[in-house]
């Protein structure tokens, strides 16, 4: 059933583990399913998002489950990717649903967060002869970063270890917040170097958006 030109590969894995480094199980010794656990993060996720939204005054919504839901789901699945598969990791709801590390709430909030910057700039259009003004060196950082994509997706085509898309992203995401705190874009000095910045923040929120997908993690507008 594999056709000929399809070259099957195997790959080692580590075992995943328990915060106490031991065998991951449940309390009374028996193996978690996958359904317990992916509903555990669920509910996590939507408890964590509750307290923030009380906080903030915002009413929670179907939408808002709806998120939460995503925001579960792609925790599991992040941490597990965002490992090198040969080592064994500790599994931990804590730290795979932080909103801050190489965690997938972390990602799905640097892509929400673009999304946010891009609504208030107004209407603008970005086309093939938009130009990119290089200026700062946070600009710089970020454009060099971006085309490095095609090179990591080699990488991880020949080597199969995922976690180095995972690593890619988490940079970017980093170098973004880099490029947004030096380079303004609303408040730019001239209309070019606005549409310039718009240029990147698009690109960056594509690359983002276009990772996580081949990771099989959906992303959110608002979170």
């Amino acid at each position: 059933w594999i056709p000929e030109e399809v070259d099957m590969v195997h790959v080692p894995f580590g075992l995943v583990q328990g915060e106490d480094g031991k065998k991951f199980k449940t309390r009374s010794g028996e193996t978690v399913k996958l359904r317990d656990l992916l509903e555990e993060a669920i509910r996590r996720a939507g408890e964590d998002m509750k307290s923030r939204f009380e906080a903030d005054g915002k009413e929670w919504t179907e939408e808002s489950a709806a998120t939460a839901r995503v925001v579960g789901l792609s925790a599991v699945k992040y941490a597990d990717l965002s490992m090198n598969r040969e080592s064994n990791y500790r599994f931990s709801y804590d730290k795979m649903l932080a909103l801050s590390g190489n965690t997938a709430p972390y990602m799905l909030y640097a892509y929400a967060r673009i999304n946010g910057i891009m609504g208030k700039l107004g209407d603008f259009k970005i086309g093939e002869d938009t130009k990119i003004l290089l200026e700062e060196p946070s600009e710089l950082m970020l454009a060099r970063h971006l085309l490095v994509l095609p090179e990591t997706f080699q990488d991880v085509e020949q080597s199969l270890y995922p976690h180095r898309l995972c690593e890619y992203i988490f940079e970017l995401s980093q170098r973004f917040n880099q490029f947004y705190e030096n380079c303004p874009v609303a408040n730019a000095e001239t209309e070019e170097l606005k549409l310039s910045r718009a240029a990147l923040c698009s690109a960056t929120a594509g690359t983002l958006k276009l990772v996580l997908g081949i990771l099989g993690i959906k992303t959110v507008d608002r979170l």
